[in-house]
């Protein structure tokens, strides 16, 4: 599958995968604040953003396209990085392909399964929208406001409005696709091997997404990895925290062969 990207700065390439809902926009600042350094690319990944819909999707697939993309853009031993669903894909392709990763990095998510029921509640209450009713985003968020109370997570969610050549209001996900796999995309990574590399754990302080209990895990298929806590932030760390993400991310590339150095 091609995946929609942008590609900003030059140098070492550096990947940044987003999460469940999300879609490469989410990272343009701190994308862009890396293209200082290096090849920066912000991948929109299956189902999501500008990139093809498709039914199937987990990770092993999820996988294989950051391989073709790789292929295809002739890098060589990318740094990794991806927060949440796209951590899961970065740790999934870093254990799958282990030769082409130089350095993962992955923000607030561990390997194993996780069970939050907030994310099928979500996708039944957009699944349920009848997109025609509305002609603005407002309305819809005045109309979600009653079911999903919290408006930063609202204008998350809408950001995945866009208008057709119709003028007309339809989602970019395809939510249809991430309803029925569901299950494959709270699954854990499966892994037949380890990653030996290096490799950065980044947890937000006020986020129960990495426990104490999940060191062992991340230790047993990272061997080589650490974890730091992003103080104050939540999940969303890098809306949260920006600047502590740079810099522990920026050291932690700097002490691990700095650029242009496997």
């Amino acid at each position: 599958m091609k995946l929609f990207y942008r590609e900003f700065g030059q140098g070492e390439p550096f990947l940044i995968l987003h999460g469940l809902f999300g879609m490469s926009d989410n990272w343009l600042s701190i994308g862009r604040r890396l293209a200082q350094y290096f090849h920066v690319f912000l991948l929109d990944l299956r189902n999501h953003g500008q990139s093809p819909h498709c039914d199937e999707m987990n990770y092993s697939n999820m996988a294989e396209d950051l391989f073709e993309f790789i292929t295809d853009h002739k890098l060589t031993k990318p740094v990794v990085l991806g927060h949440s669903m796209g951590g899961k894909v970065a740790m999934q392709f870093a254990l799958s392909f282990t030769e082409m990763v130089s350095r993962l990095i992955v923000v607030d998510i561990v390997p194993r399964a996780y069970f939050h029921s907030h994310f099928k509640n979500f996708l039944e209450i957009l699944l349920a929208l009848d997109l025609k009713h509305f002609k603005t985003r407002m309305e819809i968020d005045r109309f979600l406001s009653k079911k999903i109370p919290q408006a930063a997570i609202r204008q998350f969610l809408l950001k995945n409005l866009k208008r057709n050549e119709n003028h007309q209001l339809e989602w970019k996900l395809n939510l249809p696709a991430i309803y029925r796999n569901l299950d494959q995309i709270l699954a854990g990574v499966s892994a037949e091997k380890s990653f030996s590399g290096a490799a950065l754990f980044l947890k937000g302080e006020r986020s129960d997404y990495i426990k104490q209990k999940d060191h062992a895990q991340i230790k047993k298929l990272f061997p080589g990895a650490q974890v730091r806590i992003i103080q104050g932030a939540t999940h969303w760390v890098h809306a949260d925290a920006p600047d502590q993400l740079l810099n522990k991310v920026l050291n932690f590339i700097q002490r691990n062969g700095g650029q242009n150095d496997d």
